[in-house]
């Protein structure tokens, strides 16, 4: 038995993990898009290192588009195998994956117009949303905490991992030659004080783990709370100095823990008299999913749920669907908060927000979650005192903040608090995926004095035997 790590590997996009039986059947943790990567993305995109139509099957362990987005263009490239995950994941990657083709294609067109002009031929799109809808069809739903028969050589657990709705570490038991091997992929996990979602579960022992290492060199910021630091923004930014706050936000957990915090200051009576907007359609349709499974919530939201029906709407909120609506914003002088996709602002309606409101020195660009460097977001935190948005290149007047304590992964002590279930001499090799590779060497010296003896850090394309 062998695993190769063709994505997430030394970065924190592109999840893609491929175990490889001795009887040809190949099994494949996510398909993630890597997001961010600057000129390197497409060509990371367009090469698997593997051949999709020798894949059995693929495991899923969330919806995000950097542990899902290629997807389509497996299936698209010949993989014709079955895809598990939760029942909430399928509702999720049924938006974000036709979503997701829609970017490919407007882009693709946008390139082809800029092409054409100079007599070069066309490209295509990384699919279409045909493939997505050919994906779709391909999804199997699996309950969290019951084994699941794959085939006589593989069972499948999934237990709750707190990152989003839906989301799941996956346990593998691997019968090969008379012997069974236990595999955890965490996928991205959670927070155990997540203001919206149960904490990840416990999950049992395994003999080789795959570890998402995101933050594995830091804490998130608890001294003030999300609703408290937003508070803060928006009075500075629309109280103060009479301009726009901008709040790039992922569609799918970010964008509701956000409505979620205004909620809490307006039930406090804390929130300033503004319009709020939420400008994407595919936030407004996942937040609506959102809410339709409320049993993955924790014991305070429940709470919540009794005397406020809707602990995610509040005086002043708008939701923008159309891009008619969506430009007027950019025409507006009044004070507001614009909450738009994408997070990293690397495409979506929150880069055209951001190309026109950033030279103004009265608005604020707030990053709300990981941002990959070459990504807009990334060079905005670096402190870019220029930036090139659709070809222009602007000058950052505008402030650029960030609020840590709204990140949906754990830091390394949620990290830690994960593994406490397991006894670290029977773990054989402990792999940290997912993150960035100084934060890796720093989270595996902290791994080891934990008592983990073998912590490796892959490079992408490593294959390595799982004795």
């Amino acid at each position: 038995m062998k695993i190769a790590f063709h994505g997430a590997a030394r970065t924190v996009t592109g999840s893609k993990h491929l175990i490889s039986l001795t009887n040809g059947k190949k099994y494949l943790l996510d398909c993630g898009m890597f997001q961010g990567m600057g000129k390197e993305t497409d060509a990371l995109n367009g090469t698997w290192g593997f051949d999709p139509r020798e894949v059995t099957c693929l495991i899923l362990s969330h919806a995000h588009i950097d542990h899902s987005g290629l997807i389509p263009k497996l299936v698209k490239d010949g993989f014709d195998g079955k895809i598990y995950c939760t029942p909430a994941t399928t509702e999720l990657s049924a938006i974000l994956l036709e979503d997701s083709a829609g970017i490919q294609e407007n882009e693709v067109k946008y390139v082809n117009k800029k092409r054409a002009a100079e007599g070069r031929p066309y490209v295509e799109p990384l699919y279409k949303k045909e493939h997505a809808l050919a994906a779709m069809d391909k999804f199997v739903g699996v309950d969290y905490g019951d084994w699941y028969t794959i085939d006589e050589n593989v069972e499948l657990l999934y237990t709750d991992a707190g990152h989003i709705i839906g989301s799941a570490a996956v346990h593998l038991r691997i019968k090969e030659n008379d012997k069974t091997t236990r595999i955890t992929f965490s996928g991205d996990v959670g927070r155990y004080r997540d203001v919206i979602l149960k904490s990840p579960d416990n999950f049992p022992q395994a003999d080789y783990i795959l570890l998402e290492s995101t933050y594995g060199n830091s804490l998130h910021d608890v001294q003030l709370t999300t609703p408290d630091q937003l508070l803060q923004w928006i009075e500075k930014t629309c109280l103060q100095k009479k301009g726009k706050l901008i709040m790039p936000a992922f569609s799918v957990g970010r964008t509701q823990e956000l409505l979620y915090a205004l909620n809490q200051l307006e039930l406090e009576g804390r929130l300033p008299a503004l319009d709020y907007f939420v400008d994407s359609p595919l936030s407004v349709e996942a937040t609506e999913l959102v809410k339709r499974f409320p049993k993955y919530f924790n014991k305070h939201i429940q709470e919540v749920l009794r005397k406020d029906n809707d602990p995610f709407a509040f005086t002043g909120l708008k939701y923008i669907k159309t891009v008619d609506e969506s430009k007027l914003l950019n025409y507006r002088n009044e004070p507001c908060v614009i909450i738009s996709a994408s997070g990293m602002a690397e495409a979506g309606r929150v880069k055209h927000h951001i190309s026109n409101s950033i030279e103004n020195s009265h608005n604020t660009i707030l990053l709300t979650g990981y941002c990959e460097p070459d990504s807009l977001g990334g060079r905005l935190l670096s402190g870019a005192k220029e930036v090139g948005i659709f070809g222009v290149r602007h000058e950052v007047n505008a402030e650029v903040g960030s609020i840590r304590s709204m990140s949906a992964h754990g830091d390394y002590e949620d990290l830690s608090q994960f593994l406490a279930g397991q006894d670290p001499r029977q773990v054989k090799k402990l792999f940290l995926v997912h993150g960035e590779y100084e934060v890796q060497e720093q989270f595996k010296q902290r791994l080891i004095r934990k008592g983990f003896l073998d912590v490796v850090i892959p490079e992408r394309h490593d294959e390595i035997g799982l004795g």
